[in-house]
């Protein structure tokens, strides 16, 4: 696969099959529809592209639609894209100026000049343009003036839900991680460093790792108890992550993720890991006494090591 972030780092310009989109996340209805511009490619004899943004348009041209969540940083997409039948990945520097080209103009400039499109691949709601403002028959409208087909992507269903992205980011803050996996197709996880805490787990028998993710825009799932895995330098190990403010001991509102882990692992200080969300406990209370929190802590570690068993 080809990665470039100027149009002259994608080689030789041949006829192309594209899809244009931002793709956090890449969830099954985005796989479904980079494996239509795969394998439309090969039946066309064209090369597959696919065109993204970064930093995620959100993060530059204010939204009504709320603040920036990602799914995915950059890094995790492109890994994800590696991972699928794709000749070339345009990613393309979003910028305000960017912003304001027109539709036409970065349509005619990248899509038919520079990356070579005769047929751009798109999901059944896609809009594009400044405030969004097109659609698909818009698109269709600019193949006929430049030469190109409109193939759209009918939604992906997940028993009967349509999966989105929106969807998705309100699995994740309802702690329902189980569910966002089965429509992202992979397991919602959170790169991060490990920082020192306060070091108060030690001192109960439940050490921890505090993780600062790598990402700010990242979202991170709601507040609770979590059965987790970390990557540990190439090392699958399970734990338990707390998401919350610590409510037994602190009254700062400051959100702290930290996991302990269920095994020897060393000194993780300023390690970087990944952390994979498998399965919410139960949410975060107060505890009237250390040994109320002891106690549920043991019965939480109890219900980790059963599924490490099985997960």
């Amino acid at each position: 696969m080809i990665q470039a972030r100027a149009l002259s780092e994608t080689g030789e310009k041949i006829d192309s099959v594209c899809t244009i989109g931002s793709y956090d996340g890449i969830h099954r209805a985005h796989q479904k529809i980079i494996g239509e511009v795969s394998n439309r490619a090969k039946l066309l004899e064209m090369r597959s592209a696919v065109m993204t943004f970064d930093p995620h348009p959100k993060e530059v041209v204010k939204s009504s639609r709320g603040p920036v969540e990602l799914l995915t940083t950059l890094d995790e997409r492109i890994a994800i894209f590696r991972r699928m039948d794709i000749d070339v990945l345009m990613i393309i520097p979003f910028t305000y100026e960017f912003s304001r080209l027109s539709s036409r103009e970065f349509y005619k400039q990248y899509i038919v000049d520079g990356l070579g499109a005769k047929e751009v691949v798109v999901g059944y709601d896609h809009m594009f343009g400044r405030d969004r403002e097109w659609g698909i028959k818009d698109i269709v409208d600019l193949g006929n003036e430049f030469g190109f087909s409109v193939h759209t992507v009918p939604p992906y269903y997940v028993g009967n839900e349509v999966v989105s992205s929106t969807k998705i980011r309100k699995l994740l803050k309802n702690g329902d991680v189980e569910r966002a996996a089965e429509f992202l197709g992979w397991t919602y996880s959170i790169k991060g460093k490990v920082v020192r805490g306060d070091g108060r787990g030690a001192t109960i028998g439940y050490p921890t790792a505090n993780i600062l993710p790598e990402n700010d825009k990242k979202l991170i799932p709601g507040n609770g108890v979590y059965f987790v895995k970390g990557d540990i330098a190439g090392n699958s190990i399970p734990g338990m992550m707390n998401i919350g403010t610590r409510p037994t001991f602190k009254n700062d509102g400051q959100v702290v993720l930290e996991v302990h882990f269920l095994g020897e692992i060393g000194d993780l200080y300023d390690s970087e890991i990944a952390i994979m969300f498998y399965r919410k406990l139960r949410d975060e209370h107060t505890f009237g006494t250390p040994e109320e929190l002891k106690q549920t802590l043991q019965n939480d570690k109890n219900k980790c090591l059963e599924l490490a068993k099985n997960i």
